[in-house]
């Protein structure tokens, strides 16, 4: 078995595919993180802009995290709505195409695309930071633990569908579970005590208020507790990955992921104010997530603390699999509509978008690496591409009802409205609360990839334009090409080249660029009884011998000017350009030799002239 083999496992076929979808519980984990996830940095992102309120800001985590929980609902009804109207895949970019122009959907493309990537840059250093907060000797090695992380998800997908899915679904189970059994004996502690309960572990003390509460705060507040809902969208995508029925199974696993998403996030708020328990300076030295602190406080740290920081880490860690999970896909739809180049429509050897995976993975890295994997250096720029996304499909998905009027399309529009209406006043707050904290850095992203976007189509149709034959294959004019073969020295790698360079024309030029005039005299003698004889003895033009001085020591630089020659006294004929090459059989033995083959017909290629043919006549090293 080879190492590929090893790492990433054996190639499906295609007619296979079927067996590789995947059902609810398995789902949930591929599709859910994010979201799941979000509740770990949704409330603490609220939090930490709350800082300079004191105690007095956890008065607010309620109503806010209560606003959120009520634009999770609609986004919940509107999403089943999509997926109905939509089997084959709802995802923004299609509603928002099919519905209201192929700009907007564009729009909605290029927000989800920068929204993926955020998506699993945010997971990966939220993650770590779980980590770090439990373990606080790691703060040094945040990075490199982020980029590892990185690492495996990218490995874990380049696997496969199924394989994502079945690795993800024991951290993500055991955080569900363990998580809501702290919230449970926390709110059972809390409603026995009378709304005042003891923590085991008591959490840092809240710093004194150092401002005021002022709508300004608040909304930043909120539109940092908005990062929760990113995610949402990410069932709606992924349609094509369930087993059938495939929109009854979607719809089920996007119930789960919001009835647990909605529970957590209503029980950290409730506790957060229960057990004072407030947001601590990211990168200062006592820095505690608020879920560590939390759990310290319900339970204690003993063996069951660990093991739900462990799941909350794990879970944080790889809720970046939902972008790796969408990203690809999305890539796919773009290059089949010739919006991207058409490689990132092409599956791997596991039925995967090998290229989209890679590139999310490349671009995630960087994120991490300029923003030092700092969870809270990257919420600013977080959540603006994908309530973005929800505005516009829900926009498009009205549009969608009214072309269908019923009585139950009616209402269906109705509440895709209030969707698109909720997500619009949202996304607003975000933008305007965020913008100068590094928001317009995600606007201008987006706003670049909708222009990369349609400088690909304007290339593709250029492609189409200049290709475009619409007569039959033109036969009266042909005339054999004159052939040039590069030729070092007499060996087998030029013999091969020039049976082959006869085999084609009888106009063929070997090509010697000198750089020793002592030593053409043994190569013309050479010449003389290797080649100008036997081709007599055959009845065949011997190709003729061209000696080019270069007393600088050139090589490409002549070369291509005597072929430049050669084109300007043949304009009327096809110049094909033989180019021998030594192909090795072990990979280190490409650093022992300096591949002037290769640069060389890269120089020819580049040179743009279309009666020009580069041929390559390799001969294979023996083993």
């Amino acid at each position: 078995m080879s190492f590929l083999d090893r790492l990433l496992g054996k190639p499906i076929a295609t007619r296979a595919e079927e067996d590789h979808k995947v059902g609810v519980w398995a789902a949930v984990p591929m599709l859910g993180l994010d979201a799941l996830g979000s509740a770990a940095y949704g409330p603490e992102a609220a939090l930490t802009l709350l800082l300079p309120l004191g105690a007095v800001g956890l008065g607010y985590i309620g109503p806010i995290s209560a606003i959120i929980i009520a634009l999770l609902g609609i986004l919940y009804v509107s999403y089943r709505q999509t997926m109905e109207a939509y089997p084959g895949g709802g995802g923004s970019y299609t509603v928002a195409k099919d519905n209201l122009g192929t700009r907007a959907g564009l729009l909605a493309a290029a927000a989800l695309l920068v929204d993926y990537i955020l998506t699993a840059a945010v997971g990966i250093s939220a993650g770590v930071g779980a980590l770090v907060s439990a373990v606080p000797s790691l703060l040094p090695q945040t990075l490199p633990i982020c980029i590892g992380v990185l690492l495996l998800i990218t490995v874990v997908n380049l696997r496969g569908i199924r394989e994502s899915g079945v690795v993800f679904a024991l951290p993500t189970y055991v955080f569900i579970v363990s998580l809501l059994a702290v919230l449970g004996i926390g709110v059972y502690r809390t409603l026995t005590h009378g709304g005042h309960p003891i923590a085991v572990d008591a959490p840092p003390m809240m710093p004194a208020a150092s401002a005021g509460a002022s709508l300004w705060l608040l909304a930043k507040a909120f539109a940092s507790g908005c990062t929760a809902m990113t995610g949402v969208e990410a069932v709606s995508n992924g349609i094509s990955v369930f087993s059938k029925p495939g929109v009854k199974r979607a719809q089920s696993t996007l119930t789960v992921i919001v009835v647990v998403l909605g529970v957590l996030l209503a029980g950290i708020a409730y506790l957060c104010a229960a057990y004072r328990i407030g947001a601590t300076a990211p990168d200062g030295p006592g820095y505690q997530s608020v879920l560590s602190q939390l759990t310290a406080a319900v339970i204690g740290r003993g063996v069951a603390y660990y093991i739900t920081i462990g799941s909350v880490l794990a879970v944080l860690a790889l809720s970046a699999n939902t972008g790796f999970a969408d990203f690809p896909r999305l890539c796919r739809l773009l290059a089949e509509d010739e919006f991207l180049p058409h490689t990132f429509a092409n599956r791997g050897r596991r039925l995967v978008y090998t290229w989209g995976i890679c590139i999310l993975a490349v671009l995630t890295g960087a994120i991490l690496i300029v923003f030092g994997g700092v969870t809270d250096r990257l919420i600013p720029l977080f959540a603006i591409g994908a309530f973005l996304a929800f505005t516009l499909s829900q926009a498009g998905m009205v549009q969608h009802w009214r072309h269908r009027p019923s009585k139950a399309n009616s209402l269906r529009m109705a509440v895709n409205g209030l969707g698109a209406a909720a997500t619009a006043i949202a996304i607003t707050v975000i933008l305007v609360a965020k913008f100068a904290e590094g928001a317009w850095v995600t606007f201008l992203l987006i706003l670049g990839l909708y222009r990369t976007f349609s400088l690909v189509k304007k290339h593709y149709a250029y492609v189409e334009r200049e290709t475009e034959c619409r007569c039959p294959i033109v036969l009266g004019d042909l005339k054999k090409p004159i052939v040039l073969v590069p030729v070092g020295r007499w060996s087998t790698i030029s013999e091969k080249a020039l049976r082959f360079a006869l085999s084609l024309s009888d106009d063929v030029m070997a090509l010697h660029i000198s750089f020793d005039p002592d030593k053409l005299p043994a190569l013309q003698r050479t010449w003389q009884v290797n080649v100008d004889e036997p081709c007599r003895v055959h009845g065949i033009v011997p190709p003729s011998l061209v000696i080019v001085s270069s007393p600088y020591r050139r090589l490409f630089s002549p070369l291509l000017s005597c072929i430049h020659d050669v084109q300007i006294q043949h304009a009327d004929r096809t110049i094909a350009i033989v180019l021998p090459e030594l192909v090795e059989h072990r990979w280190y033995q490409y650093l022992l030799h300096n591949q002037r083959a290769t640069w060389l017909k890269a120089a020819l290629l580049l040179s743009g002239d279309r009666n020009v043919v580069v041929v390559n006549v390799p001969w294979y090293l023996g083993k």
